[in-house]
């Protein structure tokens, strides 16, 4: 083995001092978040740490080391002649406001999960069995919807159904539509209330998921056009959808092309096949950049141990490009997969038969 060159290991070092900060951060992100410290911040007013301990009803040591921890990451800012800290209006959308299309919050639950559940996804590596999605820690369906819902917010009723040859007008008639692995129904719910004459139903796998997605369809009021029901891919009911979705599941399946034929089976004759997937290049080299970073972390400790847990075990995997994802359709026979729109973190593609 060759010697190391100094110069590479102190940059090397110097990147994952930056690393081990960030990881470090997003405990104290979660943490933060939890406690509602960011949304006690959120007006942008300049409060010492008495101040936010008062207003949040915690102990002021605490937030007061919570809050120079969260400075030195640049995640607030310390105003030194008043010694008090303040949340600018760019760290209170991503980090204190929920409904703002650039929150983080979700996304740092799923890291979590990752940290929670290492020593399952430890075992999955020794025996190839994978690990279901259900059996990973709570965290990660709450950060999920959490961390998707903001894009389908932006993206999803203004962008991606436009983008769909003629689905957009049949939801305004009237349609039949099902969201295939919906978990805590988010983008079911966002559907429903953009086309008040379509009726939606929502399907996953997980229980609890379902029973979440229940309350939430009552508390938006869509619970009348809205059903969840616990069912999986290759099973939910036929309903001669005009419309059946996948967001961000697919390549979670053990058998999508399965799942595909399956779908077939559900649509009506000219129905539509969406497919709503991880942004990825066909090529590895293309995807080393921070996005491929993130979703190829979250791939090999979430996504690829889940679809090997299942029947086939395809493990398509996070980043699986679409070359792959035409391949899923065209086996599972497709003869029209067209990428319909895109964003930096996303693929949409029009599937029909």
């Amino acid at each position: 083995m060759q010697q190391p060159d100094m110069q590479k290991v102190d940059a090397l070092v110097g990147r994952l001092v930056g690393d081990l900060g960030a990881s470090v951060s997003g405990v104290l992100v979660v943490l933060g978040d939890h406690l509602g410290l960011f949304r006690a911040m959120m007006d942008g007013r300049p409060r010492s740490s008495m101040e936010l301990a008062e207003t949040t009803g915690l102990a002021e040591r605490n937030v007061r080391e919570w809050l120079a921890a969260m400075a030195a990451a640049d995640y607030i800012t310390y105003h030194e002649a008043s010694k008090k800290f303040a949340m600018t209006p760019e760290q209170a959308l991503v980090l204190a406001n929920e409904d703002s299309p650039a929150f983080f919050g979700g996304a740092f639950e799923i890291v979590q999960s990752m940290w929670m559940d290492e020593p399952k996804v430890e075992d999955a590596f020794k025996t190839g069995r994978g690990l279901g999605w259900h059996e990973h820690s709570t965290c990660l369906f709450r950060g999920t919807e959490r961390f998707f819902r903001p894009g389908y917010n932006s993206h999803l009723v203004t962008e991606w159904i436009p983008a769909l040859k003629g689905v957009k007008e049949k939801l305004e008639r009237g349609a039949e539509v099902a969201d295939i692995g919906c978990g805590h129904g988010a983008s079911t719910i966002l559907m429903a209330q953009a086309f008040p004459k379509s009726h939606f139903h929502g399907f996953d796998y997980h229980g609890p998921s379902i029973e979440r997605a229940k309350r939430a369809a009552k508390e938006a009021g869509v619970d009348d056009r809205v059903t969840f029901s616990k069912a999986s891919a290759k099973e939910f009911p036929a309903g001669n959808y005009d419309l059946v979705a996948m967001f961000d599941c697919l390549h979670d399946m053990g058998d999508p092309v399965g799942a595909g034929r399956h779908i077939r089976e559900t649509m009506a004759k000219d129905g539509t096949w969406m497919i709503v997937e991880p942004f990825a290049h066909d090529g590895l080299k293309d995807n080393l950049n921070p996005v491929g970073r993130v979703y190829y972390g979250a791939s090999a400790m979430i996504c690829t141990p889940a679809s090997m847990a299942q029947e086939v075990g395809l493990g398509l995997g996070a980043q699986a490009g679409e070359m792959k994802l035409r391949k899923v359709a065209m086996d599972a026979g497709y003869h029209h997969f067209r990428r319909a729109s895109e964003t930096p973190f996303n693929m949409v593609f029009e599937v029909r038969a």
